[in-house]
């Protein structure tokens, strides 16, 4: 696990001295991506420059330092993540003909399987997290490639005449000539769902390299401000609509057996290591079946962590610690206070160095943290909701797809009529007593989902906040469900909307969160359940093997009742979620009224602030709760405060 960083000059006109100081400071930035180690690669003849942290995980030895090239020197590299088949790979490399291997690092095991088979047949058969660099020293272009499910970033764009690379924002801040304008479709689709949907970024003209992509820049025929397009070489909508052609036709026995063979593979593969490892275990499905499979495959007791919160509304360490003594894992319970992310607040923007606004960011970096005392590399059971049907909020959004046939059909003419004769915002005004009672908001809320043509229509509204008369925002204009022709052509509405969630809330939101969380200490995260494998098996489950109505992700319970009894486990889903709607009418009333005051709101003209201190009077004095909401806003105004933009 490492940060990696670069810069291209098309023109050839900067002086390798100033290369190397720009390339330097550009790395320096991502520190807590790489502790341990760090070089730079210039060629200013080419104007190519790379640079690399290192987090040493795999080959601890100077031979799996990066930047590195392959064995014939054509092609040079840095990247970051793991190849958790490399042992594999260099096996059948070896059996192909004689290699000479510098160290046991699964980077030159990478390279030198591009340098046999060439990129596109070499990242077929790569299973990893991965977001790579690579320089084609023959053909004179550089690719940037990313793995499948997202699980690593990679940010592009251009600074001045500067082509420029990174794995975190803040490192292209530290380029030279950098000017950071932002964009307001971000800002936009950011208030609407708590992060700014890939390719956007908060910055104009700077992008997220989307999962499963790569694109490649020819240093002779490069423009000045011009993005190479992407292009993918794993397409996600492809592959859950060929496996939804396929369907698993097994029993529900011969589908555990399956999955078991599936997770055991995909554990195993990501329990190699050559630092201390452990597993994020909250009690819950996902994270306990990771752990159970992970116990059976090792010969020696598995270290897991869970926070025990003293507050029993959040604290899930007494299921954590029955399932641990039950697999006889290595357990640590982190003692913290309720209140412990508390502390954590003002390091959200530097830590997700855009507007993020996922509450549970705080306790999953509090995790995070007291985690990295431990060990240096931790599995977590992130993707199982969205691989195995596991939000309640799915049901929920079907049930309203359906009654938009019965009782929301024949009512959508005449909300309409009632929204064209009497505006919503002006519906919003009435009131009884001190409690406003927001008949526009129910009203635009009702409008809005009678017109939904899609389930992906339908299930927006369970995923967005400021679904509000009055917004602070216009309408998104980018992102998953403004884009129809991505939408899967799956029959099943359910199935639908947990693939929106898989290409969008997953790779944008989760991944994001667990990677910037884990990687600010300086921590490898891993996540078992979206091994690529298990992607396309998951979706090749009938809907009624995944879920039944009464029981969700049922594959993944029923491999977790092989190794732990039922009722260890079976409880109702507990989210990793603080007390925020409190926090923001007690401890952290100050800091919000600091960044929402009529001053500091005045200074922001990417919204609205009528409605947003609307709101905030409203939630403070306990009339409503519009945490998420503010929250939203929150986040963009820290971080906007922290990064002087």
């Amino acid at each position: 696990m490492c940060g990696i960083t670069g810069v291209i000059d098309p023109k050839r006109e900067t002086a390798p001295d100033f290369l190397t100081r720009n390339i330097t400071a550009m790395s320096d930035r991502l520190r807590h991506r790489g502790p341990d180690a760090s070089d730079v690669f210039v060629d200013a003849d080419k104007g190519v420059a790379f640079g690399f942290r290192r987090l040493a995980i795999q080959d601890l030895s100077p031979t799996g330092m990066q930047p590195m090239t392959s064995p014939d020197g054509r092609f040079l590299c840095i990247y970051n993540g793991e190849i958790y088949n490399f042992r594999e790979l260099k096996r059948d490399l070896e059996g192909r003909g004689a290699v000479k291997w510098r160290g046991s690092s699964d980077t030159e095991v990478m390279l030198a399987l591009i340098e046999r088979d060439g990129v596109e047949a070499a990242l077929e058969k790569l299973d990893g997290m991965f977001a790579v660099a690579l320089f084609d020293r023959k053909k004179g272009v550089v690719h940037l490639i990313r793995d499948r499910m997202g699980e690593k970033p990679l940010y592009y764009g251009w600074s001045g005449n500067l082509f420029v690379f990174a794995s975190e924002l803040k490192a292209l801040t530290a380029c030279p000539g950098w000017r950071g304008t932002i964009e307001q479709d971000a800002v936009d689709a950011y208030m609407r769902y708590a992060y700014i949907p890939a390719p956007h970024t908060i910055y104009r003209g700077i992008r997220k390299l989307p999962p499963g992509h790569m694109i490649t820049v020819d240093l002779e025929n490069v423009t000045a401000g011009s993005l190479p397009a992407s292009d993918a070489y794993w397409n996600a909508r492809a592959v859950v609509e060929v496996a939804a052609r396929e369907r698993f036709d097994g029993s529900e026995e011969e589908m555990a057996d399956e999955l078991e063979k599936l997770l055991t593979h995909s554990v195993g593969r990501r329990l190699i290591s050559d630092v201390p490892l452990g597993v994020f275990l909250s009690g819950g499905i996902d994270s306990s079946t990771v752990t159970a499979v992970a116990q059976s495959v090792s010969s020696n007791p598995i270290k897991t962590f869970t926070i025990g919160f003293d507050d029993a509304r959040f604290d899930e360490s007494k299921s954590a610690a029955r399932i641990a003594q039950h697999l006889g894992t290595e357990h640590v319970e982190l003692p913290a206070s309720a209140d412990a992310p508390l502390n954590l607040v003002e390091r959200m923007p530097e830590v997700y160095d855009e507007p993020f606004a996922d509450v549970s960011q705080l306790p999953t970096l509090l995790l995070s943290e007291l985690t990295r005392k431990h060990v240096t590399v931790a599995l977590s059971g992130d993707g199982g909701d969205e691989l195995f049907i596991g939000y309640p909020r799915y049901l929920s959004a079907e049930n309203k797809w359906h009654s938009k046939r019965g009782v929301l059909a024949c009512t959508a003419g005449r909300a309409g009529m009632v929204s064209g004769l009497l505006p919503p915002r002006a519906i919003n005004r009435l009131s009884l007593g001190r409690r406003p009672w927001r008949l526009g908001d129910k009203l635009y809320r009702y409008t809005m989902d009678t017109n939904a043509a899609t389930p992906e229509s339908v299930y927006e509204a369970f995923v967005s906040r400021w679904r509000t008369a009055a917004q602070p925002c216009a309408e998104p204009a980018i992102g998953f469900f403004r884009q129809p022709s991505g939408f899967a052509q799956l029959s099943d509405p359910v199935e639908r909307m947990s693939y929106a969630d898989a290409v969008s809330y997953l790779p944008d939101d989760l991944l994001v969160k667990i990677d910037r969380a884990t990687m600010a200490v300086s921590l490898e995260g891993r996540a078992p359940l979206l091994d690529h494998a298990i992607v396309r098996f998951a979706w090749r489950l009938p809907r009624l093997m995944r879920e039944n109505g009464s029981v969700t992700k049922r594959p993944l319970r029923a491999v977790l009742r092989r190794y732990v009894p039922e009722e260890l486990f079976d409880k109702p889903k507990q989210g990793f979620e603080p007390p925020l709607g409190d926090w923001l009418r007690g401890p952290l009333r100050e800091w919000a009224e600091n960044l929402l005051s009529q001053k500091a709101m005045a200074d922001t003209p990417y919204f609205d602030p009528a409605p947003v201190q609307a709101v905030w009077k409203e939630h403070k004095t306990g009339v409503r709760d519009w945490r998420f909401e503010l929250w939203n806003v929150l986040m963009f105004q820290a971080w906007r405060q922290a990064w002087r933009v």
